[in-house]
């Protein structure tokens, strides 16, 4: 264990008895450092919820040691529950009162004076964009709107560690903006927030570290730019204004002695280690061979490319919720 590290977990286990084989989890490792986001991905089934109730105290491992914020979960579950923020996947306001009373509740809870529950209500609804409805009853919100409102609960103070499940699940493009900011400035005031998400352009932009989970085991793990660094090369992508051209093109690709060069009709796609000098070599042979390109694109593997590697031969596992 080390001081530097919120999250610290070694040779984590949880079984369900009478799931499906690989369900829960299989002894993974995750370390968090203080004042990150970690973002922890996987198919239905991998496990990612399961991992977010044992870092919450809300469920015993079998094996295993778990450290969050310093403390044990099994053995210091009162001070763990003292230094943490969780947001689930399922609301959790109260339907009767409105937005703003609903979270000047929640504020009272943390033991905030009544003058600050009620401006700290005010600035989440400002920063979730809910300020107009904030005195709306919260039975008539969308689901989009419970959503942003309980995110604006768990985010009432800045705990030292801050679990979310599934963040911006049934939010619009703008919502889930509105909680990446919010979160990121979270962040910059130095809580660390490990979040599961099953967008990926999310833990693109917010994590600073990701964990890929398969089957309850971990597949991959890094920075987004280690991850997509494990597909290989970046790619140019040329489209051809024939299949002449094509043909051309991908001869030229060949000669530049990268890697295989791949045809898709009149796409051609061709990987290459240094893109910035391969444009430019391109450009010169294209010239020298009088073909001019329909379109060109420079681009490096997605994140979505690295999770479908790593996954594809695990599936997802069906079973129990919490095995999620």
């Amino acid at each position: 264990m080390t001081d530097e590290l919120a999250i610290d977990v070694r040779g984590l286990h949880k079984g369900f008895g009478g799931g499906t084989e690989g369900a829960g989890l299989n002894g993974i490792d995750l370390g968090v450092p203080r004042g990150t986001v970690c973002g922890l991905l996987g198919p239905n089934g991998a496990g990612k919820t399961t991992a977010v109730r044992i870092l919450a105290t809300l469920m015993r491992p079998d094996a295993g040691t778990v450290r969050v914020a310093g403390h044990d979960v099994r053995t210091q579950a009162r001070q763990v529950r003292s230094r943490i923020g969780l947001v689930g996947q399922h609301a959790a306001v109260d339907e009767i009162l409105d937005g703003r009373q609903n979270l000047v509740m929640f504020a009272r809870l943390n033991h905030l004076s009544t003058r600050d529950a009620h401006r700290r209500a005010d600035e989440l609804l400002a920063d979730l964009s809910l300020e107009d409805t904030g005195r709306q009853p919260v039975s008539t919100y969308s689901g989009g709107m419970r959503r942003r409102l309980d995110l604006a609960a768990g985010l009432i103070v800045a705990p030292d560690v801050l679990l979310v499940d599934e963040p911006s699940t049934g939010l619009d493009p703008s919502g889930r903006r509105d909680v990446w900011a919010a979160l990121r400035r979270l962040v910059d005031g130095g809580t660390t927030v490990l979040l599961t998400t099953q967008y990926l352009e999310e833990a693109d932009f917010l994590a600073d570290r990701i964990t890929m989970l398969a089957a309850g085991r971990v597949v991959g793990e890094g920075t987004p730019d280690e991850l997509k660094a494990r597909l290989g090369s970046d790619w140019i992508e040329v489209q051809a204004a024939d299949a002449e051209d094509a043909r051309s093109i991908a001869a030229i690709g060949q000669q530049l002695g990268e890697a295989e060069v791949g045809v898709d009709g009149l796409w051609v796609r061709i990987p290459v280690a240094d893109r910035a000098r391969a444009v430019l070599e391109l450009a010169v042979r294209l010239r020298e061979a009088d073909v001019v390109p329909a379109d060109i694109t420079v681009r490096r593997p997605s994140l979505d490319e690295v999770f479908f590697e790593l996954t594809a031969d695990t599936g997802s596992v069906s079973g129990d919720e919490v095995a999620a």
